[in-house]
């Protein structure tokens, strides 16, 4: 029931010179499913990630932030699906850090090298002997066009694979990006039941790396949601292998804007794959708020329309009750917000001005946009210059059926 989403072909899908990807069966949770999957990076990549916020954060999440603080350098991924790890407590974080072990073990490299993923189901044991005992055959699988086949083995309730991949030019050099993300529900961040892999054979310099996956999670990944809930196992990653142009040191350099500005547009190009696959979504919704004193003022009313069961109902529905959006605007937290000033925009059609339905607005010019399979909002505060964006989707009973048997 994906909302525009196509699956690019294999043949489209572009190498990352040095990076190498494995899958396995592990039996994880269902047999016969391939849901192991193991990158292997090369000596001298630089690496940073972005991680959820829940305070109930899961084992692999924890292990990932001490490995990456340590800095002797990573070069190993592991990711399970079907058991998040999460809840899981000490035994948890023992079963993350066996993982590690194993499978540093198997590719000769320092268990502090390997950051572990999961997810799935909370608060079950992760079947780590299941999972260790797969490791060889994810290892001996290795190969550098695999990333359609890790797409699929990341997936939980997903429908469809997510992925991205293309050539940028920089400079004098061509560099690689490609990218796979996972998530359909939970999905709220700071940051969302997701995982997000995007690679690059560009050279940045490891630092710099993190400022800019803290940068690009915000433009992406952190401008998405589906349901308002935020997981425990989310995390997304930047790699660069280094193996293609020089490497860039600085913000000053002047290649660091455009391969900024490339990876951000994989990294949304991915976040809105997860929304288009949300969980029973059949719209792909659009929330822009304009005209902002601030930021955080135009997050806090995108969110709130974005959110909302009733207006993500409506949506669904394809009724015009828009009054649920106005709704929403007034109890985003904006105390002095003056509501005469306020416009509402669904797609070209103004609905209401000056506090009130604008007097030009037909119903069924309304119905028109609603029935849309992608629709924008735009909210028009008039306190201010700035604007920001959220990606969001409708709610219908598949969301509810999917949730409801999540576990069956």
């Amino acid at each position: 029931m994906a909302v525009n989403l196509t699956i690019p072909p294999e043949s489209d899908i572009l190498p990352i010179a040095g990076l190498q990807i494995g899958i396995a069966e592990a039996g994880i949770r269902k047999a016969g499913r391939r849901d192991l999957t193991v990158f292997r990076l090369p000596a001298g990549s630089s690496v940073a990630g972005v991680f959820t916020r829940n305070r109930f954060r899961a084992a692999p999440v924890q292990v990932c932030e001490t490995h990456l603080a340590g800095g002797l350098g990573i070069e190993a991924l592991v990711i399970n699906t079907g058991n998040a790890n999460a809840g899981t407590g000490e035994s948890g974080l023992q079963a993350a850090t066996q993982t590690c072990v194993a499978l540093a073990d198997a590719l000769g490299i320092k268990p502090q090298q390997v950051l572990p993923f999961s997810t799935g189901v909370i608060l079950e044991p992760l079947p780590v002997d299941r999972l260790v005992a797969a490791l060889p055959a994810a290892v001996a699988n290795l190969a550098d066009n695999n990333w359609m086949a890790a797409a699929y083995s990341i997936m939980t309730t997903d429908t469809q694979p997510k992925i991205v991949s293309r050539h940028v030019a920089l400079g004098d050099a061509s560099v690689t990006i490609t990218g796979i993300s996972k998530g359909a529900g939970m999905i709220r961040p700071n940051m969302a039941t997701m995982l997000g892999f995007l690679a690059t054979d560009a050279a940045i310099a490891p630092d710099l790396l993190k400022d800019m996956a803290r940068a690009i999670a915000d433009q992406s990944f952190n401008r998405i949601t589906v349901d308002g809930d935020t997981s425990t196992n989310d995390s997304f990653i930047i790699i660069a292998t280094g193996r293609t142009g020089d490497r860039i040191e600085s913000i000053a350099d002047p290649l660091y804007t455009q391969l900024f500005q490339a990876l951000s547009e994989a990294a949304r190009e991915l976040a809105q794959k997860i929304v288009r696959d949300a969980e029973g979504a059949t719209k792909f919704i659009t929330v822009r708020v304009q005209e902002a004193k601030d930021a955080d003022e135009a997050l806090k009313v995108a969110y709130s329309v974005a959110q909302s069961p009733l207006v993500k109902t409506a949506f669904f529905a394809s009724d015009p009750n828009l009054g649920r959006i106005l709704c929403a605007v007034g109890y985003a937290g904006i105390e002095d917000l003056d509501v005469a000033n306020t416009r509402l925009w669904l797609g070209d059609v103004l609905v209401a001005s000056h506090g009130e339905r604008h007097p030009g607005y037909r119903e069924e010019d309304g119905q028109r946009v609603m029935k849309e399979s992608e629709i924008e909002v735009c909210i028009a505060l008039g306190r201010g210059e700035v604007a920001d964006t959220v990606y969001t989707c409708d709610f219908s009973h598949e969301y509810v059926s999917i949730n409801a048997d999540y576990r069956s």
